[in-house]
């Protein structure tokens, strides 16, 4: 079978190369999965973050959707044939061996592009806003970078959830595109100094819970606007500063919070534990409608690259897939 591989190149960056591979069978607690469509994840494509660096050859891609070709010892969930979406490494290829608790029934309102588009940013924003972040019904979410995967999928669960929603962007034309999708106060930002306009919107009460998908250069405003008691969810550095100030006074006279949201180094077990807590909690959302994955390109399989190179831009609201033939 045909699959990629991820890659450090001289000088900085990623590269795939495409393998002839042998095709995986399932061990104990795995199925064999035929893919039809896998995502692009900015986590796993970017050299510059230490807990992803790709310094040996390995296979590429976390997630995708597909149908279940056969079943190894011990799965009781699935059957040959069941259409799934779940969490793998080596997604970027015609077949891929994955854990039964990584997987979830696909939706059947979804495409296989939009249910490509889902695992990995759906339960990411899981962990940040429900699982971890424990957003509940009336508070104030901020979502910084909301016109990312993870994003866009919080700005829904967050709106599914009874919250208020508030986003950054860039750009004022993606934040409108938002609107939609449960965006309440959208604030055009180039990094930081937006934290005034957060409390505006707040009526002065400050946020709840953020969720920080761009990096060390919004987290001061982050700490500003909280709320008393509020969290602030770091999941991404999309502009390279991975070191911020922290206004120590801020954080203990309000009680604040700061938790990471990663999988690098997540145990087996709790994985499968954010996994069950995505399909307990947002899944029926998805099945429902409320919650609507956004694809804003799909590229065939050998435009891989194109899809990489793509994503590097910033241009995309929503997740980017890649689709088998």
């Amino acid at each position: 079978m045909k699959g990629y591989y991820i890659k450090e190149k001289p000088g900085g960056g990623t590269v795939f190369e495409l393998r002839e591979l042998p095709k995986p069978q399932p061990k104990k607690g795995e199925m064999l999965v035929k893919v039809r469509a896998a995502s692009l994840n900015r986590g796993e494509i970017l050299a510059s973050i230490s807990l992803h660096r790709a310094d040996e050859p390995r296979p590429a891609g976390g997630d995708c959707a597909g149908v279940v070709e056969a079943v190894g010892e011990g799965v009781t969930k699935f059957k040959p044939g069941d259409e799934i979406v779940g969490r793998a490494r080596g997604c970027f290829s015609e077949y891929v061996a994955m854990l039964e608790v990584q997987a979830a029934p696909k939706p059947k309102n979804l495409s296989w592009e939009e249910a490509g588009a889902v695992p990995t940013a759906s339960v990411t924003a899981y962990e940040a806003v429900s699982g971890l972040g424990r957003l509940k019904a009336g508070e104030t979410l901020l979502v910084a970078g909301a016109p990312s995967g993870v994003g866009v999928a919080a700005v829904q669960l967050g709106k599914y959830l009874g919250a208020k929603v508030i986003g950054t962007s860039r750009s004022q034309a993606k934040l409108d595109k938002l609107k939609p999708f449960g965006l309440d106060v959208g604030i055009v930002t180039d990094g930081g100094g937006f934290a005034d306009k957060a409390l505006q919107a707040t009526g002065g009460k400050g946020v709840n819970l953020s969720v920080n998908l761009v990096g060390g250069g919004v987290f001061p405003d982050l700490v500003r606007s909280a709320a008393n008691q509020g969290r602030i969810a770091i999941v991404g550095y999309v502009d390279n500063k991975h070191h911020a100030e922290i206004d120590l006074e801020a954080l203990h006279g309000s009680r604040l919070q700061v938790f990471g949201v990663s999988n690098a180094r997540l145990p087996a077990d709790q994985r499968a534990e954010a996994m069950a807590g995505f399909i307990r909690v947002m899944l029926p959302g998805i099945v429902e409608g409320r919650i609507k994955p956004v694809v804003d390109k799909a590229f065939p399989f050998d435009q891989l690259a194109a899809a990489k190179d793509y994503v590097e831009t910033n241009a995309q609201l929503g997740k980017v897939v890649v689709r088998m033939s």
